[in-house]
C-alpha cells in the first residue's frame, strides 16, 4: 500500500526587498493517517495552559508568559515520532547575484524550495504538501511550486505529488508547528537574543536535536534536518 505524507511549509525572511539578510524555508511532515492524532495532541497541550483550542502558536508571539507553553510544544515535537522537520537556511540574500544567472528572485526562490523539499521526498510515496496564505500571490505561487516539484522530480503524471494548497496556519496545527520551529532556527541564525522567551525556546530546541541549529546536518537527519545554503558567488 502506497504510503501518504502530508507536509506543512512555512518560510521567514522570504521577500526580495525585506531589509533582511538571512531566510529560512521548512517543512514539517507526518504520515496521512497520524495527522489527526498529532492535531490532537498538540491541542491536549493547549488546555493543559488553560489556553482555547483556537489560541494561534506563533513564534512572533512568543512570550515569557506563554514560555512553559512553547517549551511544551517543542518537546511534544521531539517525543513524537512521526513528526519531522526539515530547514533551508540562506546566511545572507544580499550577497545574492540574480542577474548572473539570468534568473528572477522568484526564480530562485522557487529553485530553493525544491532544494529545501527534496531530501522529504520518495518516489514510492504521495505527499500531500500545505502552505500559509501570506499574500494575495498565493494561487500563482501555488502552481509556479508544483510545477516546479513535479518536473523536478519528473512526476509529469502528477502522481507522487498529489496536491497543493493553501490554507490559513492557525486553523492547522502543524503549520502553526512549522511555523514555530522556522523561527528559532532564524532566530538562530541571525545571533538575536533580545528576547528571554525565544532564546530559551532555541536553547530547548538546541538541546532535544543535539545540533547548534547553525550548520548543515548529515543529509540522512529525519528529525531535525538542516541544510545551510550557500551562493555560488560567495564559494571559493
Amino acid at each position: 500500500m502506497t504510503a501518504t505524507y502530508n507536509i506543512y511549509c512555512d518560510e521567514s525572511c522570504h521577500l526580495e526587498h525585506d531589509h533582511q539578510g538571512i531566510m529560512v524555508l521548512g517543512a514539517i511532515w507526518c504520515p496521512l493517517e497520524k495527522a489527526r492524532e498529532i492535531t490532537l495532541g498538540i491541542r491536549q497541550i493547549k488546555s493543559r495552559h488553560s489556553l482555547r483550542p483556537d489560541f494561534e502558536i506563533k513564534w512572533t508571539k512568543v512570550s515569557p508568559s506563554k514560555v512553559k507553553f512553547y517549551l511544551d510544544i517543542i518537546d511534544f515535537f521531539f517525543d513524537e515520532k512521526d513528526l519531522h522537520f526539515r530547514a533551508l537556511i540562506v546566511p545572507d540574500k544580499t550577497e545574492l547575484n540574480h542577474k548572473a544567472f539570468g534568473q528572477s528572485h522568484d526564480d530562485w526562490y522557487f529553485k530553493m524550495y525544491f532544494d529545501m523539499l527534496k531530501v522529504i521526498f520518495r518516489p514510492e510515496a504521495r505527499y500531500r504538501i500545505y502552505l500559509d496564505i501570506k499574500d494575495t500571490r498565493s494561487a500563482p505561487k501555488v502552481a509556479k511550486l508544483r510545477d516546479v516539484l513535479c518536473n523536478n522530480l519528473y512526476d509529469f503524471s502528477r502522481e507522487i505529488i498529489e496536491r497543493i494548497q493553501t490554507v490559513r496556519s492557525h486553523e492547522v496545527e502543524q503549520l502553526a508547528l512549522a511555523d514555530l520551529l522556522v523561527g528559532a532556527v532564524a532566530y538562530a541564525n541571525r545571533g538575536l537574543s533580545g528576547s528571554s522567551a525565544k532564546k530559551r525556546l532555541v536553547e530547548r530546541m538546541r538541546q532535544r536535536s543535539n545540533y547548534r541549529l547553525t550548520l548543515t546536518t548529515l543529509l540522512q537527519e529525519d528529525k531535525v534536518n538542516l541544510f545551510r545554503w550557500q551562493a555560488m558567488e560567495t564559494q571559493a
